[in-house]
């Protein structure tokens, strides 16, 4: 891992608990994002200037906007997006970009897992190809899920997990 200790400790502990309370309650608490957000943002800061800050500010902005649709389409809760954010905030660029890529690949991975178990693959994958011909084309209302949910948090910790080891 490249990332400082710094870093690496408190992003994976917040994607831990984050997780935790995900999977028991299916939300993840303000009360857990909000202070890693301004904790992260406040370290980078005093570490490491105002680049540092920029940096901080720049990868939540990147991880956690990339989840702003799948929030306002309904896919997935505000406290993912929050988490995100708070976890882009903590990994900086370009480890922002790659913990939200991965935590989406690995979401992926897992609803294909899931849909697979529940005997839904095929409305699943026909409501993929749905989505992705609306996100094109924005010439039908948005496609109806299937309807099940997971943790997305699990997704999160994945994909942080992937950005600090591979982190160049």
């Amino acid at each position: 891992m490249n990332a400082p200790l710094w870093v690496v400790a408190p992003v994976l502990v917040l994607v831990a608990l984050a997780a935790r309370a995900d999977v028991r309650t299916r939300r993840i608490p303000n009360h857990l994002t909000f202070p890693a957000l301004v904790i992260a943002l406040a370290s980078h800061a005093a570490i490491g200037g105002r680049d540092g800050f920029a940096g901080a500010i720049t990868g939540m902005a990147i991880a956690g906007g990339v989840l702003i649709p799948g929030w306002l389409m309904g896919w997935m809760g505000a406290g993912d997006v929050k988490l995100m954010a708070a976890a882009g905030a903590w990994l900086g660029m370009p480890g922002a970009v790659l913990a939200v890529l991965a935590a989406l690949v690995a979401g992926g991975v897992a609803s294909l897992g899931i849909a697979l178990r529940r005997g839904v693959l095929r409305q699943a994958l026909q409501g993929a190809a749905v989505i992705a011909a609306w996100g094109v084309s924005r010439t039908s209302p948005p496609p109806v899920t299937t309807g099940i949910r997971f943790p997305f948090a699990l997704a999160v910790v994945a994909g942080v997990t992937f950005a600090l080891i591979v982190r160049v």
